[in-house]
């Protein structure tokens, strides 16, 4: 095995987030020859070589795998299974570290032999080194095996422990998936910039910046967000007809319907890929 400070880390599966550690890793000054990644999909293995020059990349976990310290699951969770009870023969004594979502540790530990498990729940703006994340560790993971954990997600954003497993259904609910409800605030914001009049591409603009300095400031303050939201709203005025139109609606409500829809969804995954 590599040095402690260089550990070998081996990706199953080569998609988005994926190709988001393994960039966050390398522009950390981890070395390409200390990671490998199983990809058996032709066209991406060949992105991926193309990529991330130096980097081992192989269509199956077999021999040719080199002894790795750590294991990051990146596949999808209908395969997760298929995935994992034929590569773990190849990866004995790693810790593994999985960001698929719903499948639970106690399937991966069955299927992989090991109670050294980490269960993630990155969202996409990893791609762009702003992602957040939340860890749950299983028992068997030691507090070396959290450090080398956190080593290799800070590479793509925060991150936050929980306490229970079950919560990782409630960070995808909010953050896992919550980067589509933000697009889906900026299509409305667009679309009706454009019925206003705006060109769509300045609307976007608009709204995309709104979204980033509102967040900003969010994250740089101390009160809280309704705090914040009341210094914009004078009653009366602009900021005013807008909430209370969106009140009316019951916006609020169904988007916490919303939410609990996408954990209730989470923990479904569990249950159907994880037998």
């Amino acid at each position: 095995m590599n040095t402690p400070t260089h550990p070998t880390i081996t990706f199953i599966g080569g998609g988005n987030m994926a190709s988001a550690i393994v960039g966050g890793l390398l522009r950390q000054g981890h070395p390409a020859s200390a990671i490998q990644i199983v990809e058996p999909w032709d066209e991406q293995r060949v992105k991926l070589g193309q990529q991330f020059p130096g980097v081992a990349v192989l269509p199956a976990a077999g021999p040719a795998l080199r002894p790795s310290d750590l294991v990051v699951w990146a596949v999808k969770p209908q395969t997760f299974k298929e995935a994992a009870t034929s590569s773990q023969p190849h990866l004995a004594g790693a810790l593994h570290l999985s960001v698929a979502a719903g499948i639970t540790s106690e399937s991966m530990a069955g299927w992989l032999q090991t109670q050294r498990i980490v269960r993630a729940m990155p969202n996409t703006p990893a791609l762009v080194g702003l992602g957040m994340t939340g860890l749950f560790a299983r028992a068997g993971a030691s507090d070396a095996d959290r450090v080398l954990v956190e080593t290799v997600v800070k590479t793509t954003g925060e991150l936050v422990w929980v306490a229970s497993e079950e919560q990782l259904d409630a960070v995808t609910a909010i953050s896992g998936s919550g980067p589509a409800y933000v697009f889906y605030f900026l299509e409305a914001m667009r679309d009706a910039g454009a019925r206003m009049g705006l060109p769509p591409e300045v609307a976007y603009q608009l709204a995309v910046g709104t979204f980033i300095g509102a967040s900003t400031l969010a994250q740089r303050s101390d009160d809280p967000p309704q705090t914040l939201r009341e210094r914009v709203t004078s009653k009366g005025g602009t900021t005013y007809a807008a909430l209370t139109s969106m009140e009316a609606a019951g916006v609020k409500v169904k988007f916490e319907e919303a939410l609990f829809a996408a954990q209730k969804r989470a923990e479904e995954l569990g249950r159907e890929f994880g037998e």
